[in-house]
C-alpha cells in the first residue's frame, strides 16, 4: 500500500512540474525582450551607377562619397 501511494505522489509531482514547465513555455516574451529582437531599420542607399536601393551597412563608397552598390560600379564610374 505505502508504494501505491509513494507512486500517486510520484506522479503528482511530475504532474505538477509539467503543468509549471508548459506553462513557463507558453509565456509570451515581455515587450522589451520583443523590441531587442527585433532588427533596427537601416536607412536606404542609391548606387550612383544603377540605382538600385541598397542597406547602408553594404555599400561602397568613392574618394567623392558616391555610394555603389559593388566594386565593379565603382571602377566603372571612377574609370
Amino acid at each position: 500500500m505505502k508504494y501505491l501511494a509513494l507512486l500517486v505522489v510520484l506522479w503528482i509531482g511530475f504532474w505538477l512540474w509539467r503543468q509549471e514547465r508548459r506553462a513557463r513555455l507558453s509565456e509570451k516574451p515581455s515587450p522589451a525582450a520583443a523590441a531587442k529582437a527585433r532588427p533596427q531599420p537601416q536607412q536606404m542607399l542609391r548606387c550612383a551607377h544603377c540605382g538600385i536601393h541598397l542597406p547602408a551597412a553594404e555599400a561602397l563608397r568613392d574618394a567623392n562619397g558616391r555610394v555603389y552598390c559593388c566594386t565593379s560600379h565603382r571602377q566603372a564610374d571612377s574609370s
